[in-house]
């Protein structure tokens, strides 16, 4: 079929085409407009218009976590005791339960469910809370704590002390009346609890221990001496301040420690700088790994 410029070619329709190919002796290709129906398209826009925008199951999770909280009592809950459960929806449930004080929020994902008692709204276990918080930073015993998990003395502090390795902690999640040393050196996650709480002693020169010195003395020997711990702890002397290098320099010393370590912590200290080695003067060598004399 020949066409000319600025001649519209329209469709014809179905009949028209075979017609014209019987007459011609030809077949050709054709195609026949239809009208598409959107009645069912504008039928499932219109359902989703209407569909809640809070599903069903947030519902159902909303009373799972409700139930499983008011049923256990007193205790700290995370998002982890609920992993058979969508997380979006847990985090719903514990913000609304927070809202209207069924629970406590203590820190970032981390929940607390309270009892009445004679003085009032009950507190979490601290111990409970530092071994929450230990699994998200290392944290050891600190100060007169520390003294008393080694055996320096019977006191129990006061108020809780800890020492850790982060910049800060959240106060709710260790208590507000905890004393808290922060950046302690990385090294220290490699480290047991007795380890590094036995530099916390040698940090605060052994002042919290109820023993002589010269009994002081020797319980930090029989310390050191077990299970290789003097070596762990010469592993991680260099982050240590100058006065423990040279505490553990002569502590090391009396219990014959290789030559080639010592050299190298006695390297490590300024030849003119003194330190106070509190009740571990009494060590026999103290004088020469640069302590001050006795008052």
């Amino acid at each position: 079929m020949q066409t000319y410029p600025g001649e519209l070619v329209t469709p014809i329709s179905a009949r028209s085409a075979h017609q014209f190919a019987s007459e011609s002796g030809r077949y050709m290709s054709s195609f026949i407009a239809k009208k598409l129906d959107t009645n069912a398209q504008k039928a499932h826009i219109q359902d989703m218009g209407t569909t809640p925008k809070t599903p069903a199951r947030s519902h159902r999770v909303m009373g799972l976590v409700r139930q499983r909280i008011g049923r256990s009592g007193e205790r700290l809950w995370r998002f982890e005791d609920f992993r058979d459960l969508p997380f979006s929806a847990v985090a719903q449930a514990l913000s609304r339960l927070t809202r209207e004080g069924t629970i406590e929020r203590l820190s970032k994902g981390i929940y607390y469910r309270n009892r009445d008692t004679a003085f009032g709204k009950s507190r979490p276990n601290p111990a409970a809370i530092r071994s929450l918080a230990s699994r998200r930073k290392t944290l050891f015993p600190s100060g007169m704590a520390a003294a008393n998990l080694l055996g320096f003395t019977t006191q129990m502090p006061r108020q809780g002390e800890i020492a850790t390795s982060a910049l800060s902690l959240p106060r709710k999640l260790v208590g507000s009346d905890t004393l808290i040393h922060t950046r302690r050196p990385e090294a220290w996650a490699d480290l047991t609890e007795t380890d590094a709480a036995l530099l916390d002693v040698l940090r605060h020169g052994a002042k919290f221990s109820e023993l002589s010195q010269e009994e002081t003395v020797r319980k930090l020997l029989a310390l050191l001496s077990k299970q290789g711990r003097l070596n762990r702890l010469l592993k991680v002397a260099d982050s240590e301040p100058p006065r423990v290098r040279a505490m553990l320099g002569a502590l090391g010393e009396q219990l014959g420690t290789n030559r080639k370590t010592l050299q190298r912590l006695r390297a490590s200290l300024n030849s003119l700088s003194r330190f106070d080695f509190g009740m571990l003067t009494a060590l026999p060598n103290a004088s020469n790994w640069h302590a001050k004399e006795k008052q």
